[in-house]
């Protein structure tokens, strides 16, 4: 499907949105996560690359999104056992969150289906334009904010 209409972009990228989340949601569910949506791939990037628990304020600041949809998706994890939560040691009003031994066995499926989807996503198009769509891109969200 060719569409050269440069009014069209948002609907591209709509569809471009629409497709890998159904990709990963058949990804996951054939692999047999229960609870677990694309939307959550976030909050696993970002705590597979920490050491320990973390403030739940940092995940806020690394995904840009907001603290109650970010609340929203660690309850969640943590209903289906992939992370938990626990009180701050010196600030009873915040909470750390980790990954469980659960969500520590997501890693390897996890690493699986964003390797599967970056080679579908980027088939057939050489370094060189996949570079300036990234640029491009860049510039659109840039406009936005």
């Amino acid at each position: 499907m060719k569409n050269n209409n440069t009014k069209n972009i948002i609907n591209q990228i709509s569809l471009i949105r629409e497709a890998a989340n159904s990709f990963i949601t058949n990804e996951l569910n054939s692999r047999g996560y229960e609870g677990v949506l694309p939307a959550h791939g976030i909050v696993f990037s970002f705590l597979f690359r920490q050491k320990g628990p973390i403030p739940i304020i940092s995940l806020v600041n690394e995904s840009g999104r907001s603290k109650s949809t970010v609340t929203g998706i660690v309850k969640t994890l943590e209903r289906y056992g992939y992370i938990y939560k626990e009180t701050a040691p010196d600030d009873g009003r915040s909470f750390l969150i980790g990954l469980t031994p659960k969500g520590l066995n997501v890693k390897a499926d996890f690493e699986e289906i964003s390797d599967l989807l970056i080679k579908n996503v980027y088939s057939g198009i050489p370094l060189k334009e996949r570079t300036y769509i990234c640029e491009i891109l860049s510039k659109i969200v840039s406009n936005l904010k």
